[in-house]
């Protein structure tokens, strides 16, 4: 990742979580009203014990992914993230495009994420 903007901070914890897939951890990203968009269509997991809750369904075992993402843009409270996401072991690869929200405390009040499978 590029820089230390908050976003960049806020994506190197949210990596951090995502390899700890630890609840406290997940949670802390997050403000308690939050809105976690898996995509951009579907309903979101709103509340901070939606999103652990989600995230943990669905969750990623740590060595079985790869990701680099770099921003791209901030502006006041929205970050604009791009990168890529890899499953080595399953032979898949993201595009990845992410919309974060952040607080004055950098905690994340909106994420939206957008990703299409690369051939």
């Amino acid at each position: 990742m590029k820089g230390e903007t908050k976003t960049g901070q806020w994506i190197k914890v949210y990596l951090s979580a995502w390899t700890s897939n630890d609840p406290a951890e997940i949670g802390a990203l997050f403000t308690g009203d939050a809105e976690y968009f898996t995509s951009p269509y579907r309903p979101p997991w709103s509340g901070r014990e939606a999103i652990v809750g989600g995230w943990l369904e669905r969750r990623d075992e740590p060595g079985t992914w790869r990701a680099q993402y770099d921003v791209l843009i901030e502006d006041g409270e929205l970050g604009v993230v791009q990168g890529e996401t890899e499953y080595p072991n399953e032979g898949r690869t993201y595009s990845n495009l992410f919309l974060v929200w952040l607080d004055a405390e950098g905690q994340c009040t909106k994420f939206v994420e957008y990703f299409m499978e690369q051939d």
